[in-house]
């Protein structure tokens, strides 16, 4: 049986400037017994520090790393029964934990919780523009009842276009989801790829429409380092194959590289 019933679990890498503003965002929400920890695999004296300033302890990975890796070493560190996975450059609106809490406990076969986000750009949010419209509708499936958000059909409909549910938007329901839940493999789709393996196991998404945390898209994100690669092109198709034919999969992903322009400040 878990410990607590909530847990924010921090992934930290190197030194982000904006990881005492994501801090302070959980220090602030209304829910005030949720487990709340930093994970990572570049330890320092300057992590140690913000921790200490926190009250917050610091679990370090030793072993094997990578995106993928180090999401599953710090989900299997909390002691909840539902886990967030708080990256450090996002924030949490006040009432997040709150109503990721009260959903999940009024449906308890729920696979996952997961708001609606803004964006965080040159320090300002942004809740409304073409690519957060677009995802709002591809999860229009999910904007159902509990029971009729458990239907496989509604959950898949949700990720074939793309992956519109924000990562660290999402609460696990860990006595419903594998350990580890996070499929490794991929570097910028692991989420997608993620959703999608759980798409298929008995249980809703349940999706809450209000915006209750804000994703920061700056230069040196992870995701705007792999969109300039190019990697992120294959995994998109890739992903898109699960879903679809592969000449039709070819085709949705001319378009849906044109989204990762958004991801531009």
């Amino acid at each position: 049986m878990a410990d607590v019933k909530h847990a924010f679990a921090v992934c930290a890498y190197g030194k982000s400037p904006y990881l005492p503003e994501c801090l302070a965002s959980l220090a602030a929400q209304t829910y005030g017994d949720s487990e709340v920890f930093i994970a990572t695999s570049t330890p320092s004296d300057w992590l140690y520090d913000i921790a200490k300033s926190f009250a917050l302890p610091v679990y370090v990975n030793t072993g094997a790393s990578g995106i993928g890796q180090d999401w599953n070493f710090a989900y299997r560190h909390a002691h909840a029964r539902y886990v967030t996975i708080a990256h450090q450059d996002d924030t949490y609106e006040p009432t997040y934990a709150e109503a990721a809490v009260a959903a999940l406990d009024a449906t308890p076969d729920a696979l996952i919780y997961f708001s609606d986000y803004g964006e965080l750009r040159a320090g300002e949010r942004v809740d409304d523009n073409r690519l957060l419209r677009v995802k709002r509708t591809l999860l229009r499936p999910l904007r159902c009842a509990p029971r009729a958000a458990a239907a496989r059909w509604r959950k898949r409909a949700a990720l074939r276009f793309g992956s519109a549910i924000c990562c660290p938007a999402v609460t696990f329901n860990v006595e419903r989801c594998p350990m580890p839940p996070f499929v490794v493999g991929m570097k910028s789709n692991l989420d997608w790829a993620t959703w999608e393996s759980l798409s298929r196991l008995s249980g809703a998404f349940l999706y809450d429409p209000a915006v209750r945390m804000h994703h920061r898209i700056h230069e040196d994100s992870a995701t705007s380092e792999l969109i300039a690669s190019h990697q992120r092109d294959a995994e998109d198709l890739a992903m898109l194959e699960r879903f679809w034919p592969r000449p039709v999969a070819g085709l949705i992903e001319r378009f849906y590289a044109k989204g990762t322009e958004s991801n531009d400040l």
